[in-house]
C-alpha cells in the first residue's frame, strides 16, 4: 500500500487550519462582546432595583409624614471614595446597607439632629461593611438636613 505524499495537500490543510483558526477567534470575540453586554445590562438592573427600593421607602415616609413638615422624610447617601475608585456595584451595596440602617433616622423631627447626628456617628462611623468577601470601612464626613431631607457624605475605604 502506498501512502501519498502530504505534501500534496498541504495548501488544503493550511485554508481548514486558518478556517477553524478563524472560527475559534470569532467565537472568542463574540462571547466576550455577550459577556460585555450582559454585564453592563446586569449593572443597569441592579441599579434600577436599587432605585426603585429607595423610591418604595421615600413614598412610604411621605405618605406617613406628609402632614409634618419637620421631620427627616428622605435620606440621600453620597460617597466619596479616597484614593482608589472602588466598583460602582459595591458602592452602591454599601449605600443600600448603610440606607438600611439609617431608616429609624425617618419620622425623627429635623430639630432633634443634634443627637441623632451623635447616634448616627456612634453607630456608623469607621462601620465595617463585607461587600464580595472584601471589607469596606465607612466613616462620615458630613450630614445635612435641608427640607426634609437628610444628606450623608461618606467616605469609603478598601
Amino acid at each position: 500500500m502506498r501512502i501519498p505524499p502530504f505534501r500534496r495537500y498541504r495548501p488544503f490543510f493550511q485554508a481548514v487550519s486558518i478556517f477553524v483558526l478563524g472560527m475559534v477567534i470569532g467565537s472568542v470575540v463574540y462571547n466576550s462582546l455577550y459577556h460585555a453586554s450582559y454585564n453592563k445590562l446586569w449593572m443597569n438592573n441592579k441599579d434600577l432595583q436599587i432605585q426603585i427600593l429607595q423610591y418604595e421607602e421615600d413614598i412610604k415616609t411621605l405618605k406617613k409624614y406628609s402632614k409634618q413638615p419637620t421631620v427627616i422624610r428622605e435620606i440621600k447617601i453620597r460617597t466619596e471614595q479616597k484614593a482608589e475608585p472602588l466598583d460602582s456595584l459595591v458602592v452602591k451595596e454599601i449605600i443600600q446597607r448603610m440606607g438600611k440602617d439609617l431608616t429609624a433616622l425617618r419620622g425623627r423631627s429635623v430639630f432633634d439632629i443634634d443627637t441623632d447626628s451623635k447616634l448616627t456617628r456612634t453607630l456608623l462611623d469607621d462601620k465595617i461593611y463585607t461587600v464580595r468577601e472584601k471589607d469596606y470601612k465607612v466613616k462620615i464626613r458630613t450630614m445635612l438636613v435641608m427640607e426634609g431631607v437628610l444628606q450623608i457624605w461618606v467616605d469609603i475605604g478598601g
